[in-house]
């Protein structure tokens, strides 16, 4: 267990945004792309920040923004994260999922305070649900070599089964909104309502 991992951040931007029908890193929540909205409030927590893209996102993103391209070993979630892993496999990751649009900087760092090392994984949980949001979390190095076999038995490819089945440390936001999740588009039309309230 390496207490002293570097943390990195890591916007995952990659998905395939089909029920959104549109790029979900690119949705406009707080005046600018989500990703880079998101690429912003991780970077005051960690040592560098990368954003998480197929190689087709890759003319789109501002020039010089650092990221790291899904190379389509696995499925899901996990494909992002496990290519950032093997670029970086001695780094603990930062985790937020650019369909998050109520995260900020305030969310990440109450996150990050309650970093445990010595467990696989530090995620956030909603209070109603109690299970852990793998994309909204801090991964460990050893969580992420793990995983790879986990993969590879061929038992499932859900980041959250993993985390169920692991030494997972659960903080609970002081606000279970943080985790509000946007992947349709009324999902975006009842945020950015709460987001023009607030």
């Amino acid at each position: 267990m390496n207490s002293q991992a570097t943390v990195l951040g890591l916007v995952l931007a990659g998905g395939q945004s089909r029920r959104m029908g549109q790029d979900k890193g690119l949705l406009d929540y707080h005046g600018k792309p989500q990703r880079e909205y998101l690429y912003e409030q991780l970077a005051p927590l960690c040592e560098r920040v990368y954003i998480s893209i197929r190689s087709e996102q890759e003319q789109a993103l501002p020039k010089g923004m650092p990221y790291i391209l899904d190379e389509n070993r696995y499925r899901g979630p996990f494909n992002g994260l496990l290519s950032a892993h093997r670029q970086f496999p001695n780094a603990a990751w930062l985790v937020v999922a650019c369909d998050l649009p109520l995260m900020d900087t305030r969310a990440l760092r109450f996150l990050m305070e309650q970093r445990d090392p010595g467990a696989m994984a530090t995620a956030y949980a909603t209070r109603q649900s109690g299970l852990p949001e793998p994309l909204a979390a801090l991964w460990e190095p050893q969580a992420l070599e793990q995983a790879i076999a986990y993969l590879e038995s061929g038992n499932s490819t859900c980041p959250r089964k993993f985390l169920i089945n692991t030494s997972t440390r659960l903080v609970y936001p002081e606000d279970d909104s943080w985790l509000a999740n946007a992947n349709a588009p009324e999902d975006y039309e009842i945020l950015m309502e709460k987001l023009h309230r607030s």
